[in-house]
């Protein structure tokens, strides 16, 4: 993991303000969306993954159409009772 460490700013309005390098270690272009989460008292900053990017993934399970509907079905069982 490579830490990239810079002092930003928080404008008049509480807007932040990163600084080029840390858009550019992240990947952030003008008009993407990001998740913001605290850990501890840490602020994590995030890019949101296009569809397009998460569709070209590998998937991480494979289960069959027939394994799906039957797995569904079971779920709408239980929620049921």
């Amino acid at each position: 993991m490579i830490l990239v460490y810079a002092e930003g700013r928080v404008g008049s309005k509480g807007e932040l303000f990163l600084p080029k390098k840390i858009r550019d270690k992240l990947g952030l272009k003008p008009h993407m969306r990001v998740i913001y989460r605290i850990e501890g008292d840490k602020l994590l900053v995030e890019p949101v993954p296009m569809l397009e990017d998460v569709l070209k993934e590998e998937p991480e399970v494979e289960i069959t159409l027939e394994e799906f509907h039957r797995f569904r079905k079971e779920l709408s069982r239980r929620a049921e009772t």
